[in-house]
């Protein structure tokens, strides 16, 4: 599944930078977010969320990578995880240019791909729970930031 956005932040395109590549600061908007753990500085981490289907409720664990850190313009992460009887794979990227009065502009996209129990319970509602869920993070990270 393909999910992509705009998000347009009233801060300094290196204040939402920083944000956004903090994986401390980020995890405060994750839905779910249960713990954290620093793999290597600046590269890798793992992290423990919990994502309701319906009236299904699963704990994914996942190990996530920056494969690309272009400061403050682009960075990518590859996501791998598992769930009981289920593994997701995202490959996620994001801009930031330059907005109008001091604003950023990010432009992010997500490839997600999930196998088993979770793909086969949940596959009429995982479009709309994403989008949702991304429509949560991005307006936490906007509070965060802008605050």
């Amino acid at each position: 599944m393909h999910l992509e956005g705009d998000v347009t932040i009233d801060a300094a395109r290196a204040d939402v930078w920083n944000f956004l590549t903090d994986p401390h600061a980020v995890s405060k908007c994750a839905p779910g977010f249960e713990s954290l753990e620093i793999i290597e500085p600046d590269k890798e981490f793992e992290a423990v969320a919990s994502v309701g289907f319906g009236a299904v409720r699963t704990k994914f664990k996942g190990r996530v990578k920056w494969i690309e850190l272009d400061a403050p313009n682009r960075a990518v992460m590859e996501v791998k995880g598992t769930a009981p009887g289920s593994v997701v794979e995202v490959i996620s990227a994001m801009e930031l240019q330059e907005g109008p009065n001091g604003s950023t502009e990010l432009h992010w996209t997500a490839d997600v791909t999930i196998y088993g129990t979770i793909a086969n319970l949940a596959t009429r509602m995982m479009g709309g729970l994403t989008k949702k869920l991304s429509g949560e993070f991005f307006n936490c990270v906007k509070a965060q930031i802008e605050q």
